[in-house]
């Protein structure tokens, strides 16, 4: 999976119980609060969940909106984060901007650092563009953009040297230099995110931050990750 690494910061506890409430609120006379000591199991909530409302297509979604998880996503080149930002509803995101955080090109340059560890180049192998032609990414064309990258970073350096400011200086950075953010996402939001970014024709990096993403999701709302799998993963169904 290249260097790409996914970790989780934070996350609601008792995701599924907590969806539980709301739309048990949803139907109930009582403050369903005062009730907490009799709510079911997590397990059995996240059963009840599924029953009551995502079974047979129901699609209410809005009691899924009220956990969240933040995830920490490192390595990924800057083009999957444009890709994420486009389809950003209940998603959040913090990233790196290289005004402040162009260190790394100046440790290539200074030896510390090896290239493809700051700038991220699609694996050696045969590809296809989106209007079905095939080409194939060699050894020596990787190499070559690997010294492009070097002399990238060289360029930036010698700015700096210059005195210009990080925030010019970067402009100078290849497009897909790797960053990292954190994400935080509601159940819903995080399922609209893999609806579109794990789909069969999807860019292959954003698939792979959704392959990355995928166990913590499954660990954190099992039954619903469950269910998902079973009825929309890579389906490409519309977003709910």
């Amino acid at each position: 999976m290249d260097r790409f690494k996914v970790e989780v910061i934070s996350q609601t506890p008792e995701p599924q119980r907590t969806i539980y409430a709301a739309m048990h609120q949803d139907y109930a006379e009582a403050f369903v609060w005062d009730q907490r000591e009799s709510w079911p199991s997590e397990a059995k909530c996240g059963e009840l969940v599924i029953r009551n409302l995502l079974k047979g297509g129901r699609g209410h979604y809005g009691p899924l909106e009220h956990p969240q998880i933040v995830l920490n996503c490192g390595w990924f080149p800057h083009s999957t984060m444009q890709q994420l930002r486009t389809h950003r509803v209940g998603i959040s995101f913090d990233v790196q901007s290289f005004r402040y955080t162009g260190r790394r090109l100046l440790d290539v340059v200074e030896g510390k650092r090896d290239v493809d560890e700051v700038f991220y180049l699609r694996p050696l192998g045969a590809y296809t563009d989106r209007q079905g032609k095939k080409y194939e990414y060699s050894a020596e064309q990787r190499q070559q953009d690997l010294d492009w990258c070097r002399q990238a970073c060289d360029r930036y350096a010698d700015r700096i040297r210059q005195g210009f400011s990080e925030e010019h200086a970067r402009g100078l950075i290849p497009f897909d230099v790797r960053q990292h953010w954190v994400l935080s996402a509601n159940v819903r939001s995080m399922m609209h995110l893999l609806d579109l970014r794990w789909k069969a024709d999807a860019q292959l990096e954003a698939q792979k931050l959704c392959e990355a993403m995928w166990p913590h999701f499954q660990a954190w709302v099992p039954a619903i990750a469950a269910w998902y799998e079973e009825n929309r993963l890579k389906k490409a169904r519309l977003s709910p």
